[in-house]
């Protein structure tokens, strides 16, 4: 017992002077994590492309940023540790699908900033945080000529072929064909750039055609 009592007081003493020499990396390490972790929410936030803004998705980048460098920095002087941190971390397993590639872009962007962090490679992680920023602000308000659309057109089996004749006179991609009895609905993806009311008004005089619907979407079909 006083064996363990002893062993117990120098883990303890060695562990508060490592600390104490330490503490002052550890707060810029973390400091720097936290400024480029704010710089990826400010632009996550402001200059977000997607459909729906996720406050959470957000905070989600911040907290990646800092426990990626919390973990770097751990693990940076203790090779025994970092083979524990590997295993443990082959294990895990993550469950919640991230619907927009977007997403997936700004969580690598927060853990490689966290891991130059962790690394105390400060300037790099600054740097290329804010370079990363500018370019996709400048992307943000980059006005794309084209855009990609939706075309859903519903017709009867009777008027199949002057729709395809109007189908073959544009570039498109079939998505979807719905056959109930004798009508017929496809769905189509084509990338328009002007006058885009012409093409629902083309198929939309086609005669027996029942309805014709024009849908700009972000490049996600779901059926």
């Amino acid at each position: 017992m006083r064996d363990l009592i002893d062993y117990l007081q120098k883990n303890f003493q060695v562990t508060g002077e490592a600390a104490d020499e330490s503490l002052m990396a550890i707060l810029v390490t973390m400091s720097i994590a936290v400024v480029c972790g704010a710089v990826i929410y400010c632009v996550y936030r402001f200059f977000y492309r997607g459909v729906v803004y996720s406050e959470n998705e957000n905070l989600l980048n911040l907290l990646v940023c800092l426990v990626t460098a919390f973990i770097i920095k751990t693990i940076g002087t203790n090779p025994v540790l970092s083979l524990g941190m590997v295993g443990a971390l082959s294990i895990v397993r993550f469950r919640a699908a991230v619907k927009d590639p977007l997403d997936v872009g700004f969580l690598f962007w927060s853990v490689a900033a966290g891991l130059t962090a962790g690394a105390q490679l400060f300037g790099v992680a600054l740097v290329c945080t804010l370079f990363i920023a500018i370019i996709f602000i400048i992307m943000s308000f980059t006005k794309f000529d084209y855009k990609n659309y939706l075309l859903i057109v519903k017709y009867p089996r009777a008027s199949a072929n002057a729709v395809n004749a109007e189908l073959n006179k544009i570039k498109y991609k079939l998505k979807n064909k719905t056959v109930a009895g004798d009508v017929e609905e496809i769905t189509i993806d084509l990338r328009l750039k002007k006058n885009k009311d012409s093409v629902v008004d083309t198929f939309g005089r086609i005669n027996g055609v029942i309805s014709c619907v024009l849908l700009e979407y972000s490049g996600d079909f779901a059926s």
